[in-house]
């Protein structure tokens, strides 16, 4: 059952209301567990990028709420950083994102929204399935590293050593958070579509 037609069927049974109120309630959800992932993080040698479950907290948003509603819950998260709350891992304000992790923090609605997109288009049906949206996932989470690295590259001037420090540490885990993710999609996506 897609997405369309789970709504649809909820829209007829006058679950509207209800549906709104849960939207917004997911999308807060997700902005805070975003936060509290960035609490959770572990220094890197040579590095200022730290690894944090911030990742994991984006493609789940994405992968569970759908690519509108995972993309807001990041937007949200930036913007309470923006202003002034501290849910980056270093602090908060629009000068955060200026720093070394500013990048890898501009990824997160994007990588969300394709997330969502990529859990809605791969099929959920057998291993091949499961295999397709792993290494779509995958594919999805490099959009915050590559994003997080480019950034690093254009403020230290030093591309290859960007790619080396901001990007290559963090695929193990990458690998790790997107298994985890495609596990909770496989199984969870359809019945947070019926609350949403």
């Amino acid at each position: 059952m897609n997405e369309t037609t789970l709504r649809s069927r909820d829209a007829a049974a006058g679950a509207f209301p209800n549906r709104t109120a849960a939207r917004i309630a997911a999308v807060a959800l997700f902005a805070v567990a975003t936060a509290v992932g960035a609490r959770m993080s572990v220094p890197v040698p040579l590095t200022p990028v730290p690894i944090t479950l911030q990742t994991l907290f984006v493609l789940l948003s994405g992968a569970l709420l759908g690519p509108a509603l995972g993309a807001t819950a990041q937007l949200a998260y930036l913007a309470a950083g923006i202003a002034g709350i501290p849910v980056f891992v270093g602090g908060a304000g629009l000068a955060y994102l200026l720093g070394p992790t500013g990048g890898y923090l501009l990824a997160f609605p994007v990588a969300a929204f394709v997330a969502g997109v990529v859990v809605d288009r791969v099929p959920r049906r057998g291993l091949a399935g499961a295999g397709l949206l792993f290494a779509a996932l995958f594919a999805t989470s490099l959009i915050v590293l590559l994003g997080g690295a480019s950034w690093l590259g254009i403020i230290t001037g030093d591309y290859a050593g960007a790619f080396a420090l901001g990007f290559l540490p963090f695929l193990a885990g990458d690998l790790l958070k997107v298994a985890l993710t495609t596990l909770v999609a496989w199984r969870g996506r359809d019945r947070v579509l019926r609350l949403l």
